[in-house]
This record gives C-alpha cells, sequence and structure tokens, in this order.
C-alpha cells in the first residue's frame, strides 16, 4: 500500500499479466479482504512484453469478487 486516507487506499503493482487478464473480474479475489470498493491501483502490466502503465479503480468487492474498472493509461504517447 502506498497510502491509505479516509478509508482510501492507493496501491502499487507490478505484473507481467496483459490488461485484459488483469482487469477481469475475480483477478484480485485472493485479496479480497484487503482491496476496498474506490481503491485505486497503479499498475505496471505486460513487463516482460509491452510493458504498459496506468491507474485502475476497484469498481466494487462483493462476496469477495473484485472487479476493476478498465485502465487508465499513463504515460502512453511518447512524442519527443
Amino acid at each position: 500500500m502506498l497510502a491509505h486516507a479516509n478509508s482510501f487506499n492507493l496501491r502499487h503493482y507490478i505484473t507481467a499479466d496483459v490488461t485484459v487478464d488483469f482487469d477481469s473480474a475475480g483477478y484480485f479475489n485472493k485479496a479480497s479482504d484487503m482491496v476496498r470498493s474506490s481503491d485505486m491501483v497503479l499498475v505496471n502490466v505486460n513487463t516482460d512484453g509491452t510493458p504498459a502503465s496506468g491507474i485502475y479503480l476497484a469498481s466494487s468487492n462483493v462476496s469477495s469478487v473484485v472487479d476493476v474498472a478498465d485502465m487508465t493509461a499513463v504515460g502512453s504517447v511518447n512524442t519527443d
């Protein structure tokens, strides 16, 4: 966990998994006791392929099934 305030958690996660796998419902089920609805996760995905970075929002955590919204990309365009 990077930060916690007012029942909000900001987390960081690194994985070789691709974005499609990561933002599927259930990816974080094993951590459902730690992830709250509205938590934000800074991620580095596909670290052994074409890496990407972004922010995910935990959209729900119901009955230990965690779902995150699609990734909001960060730093995906480099024009220099």
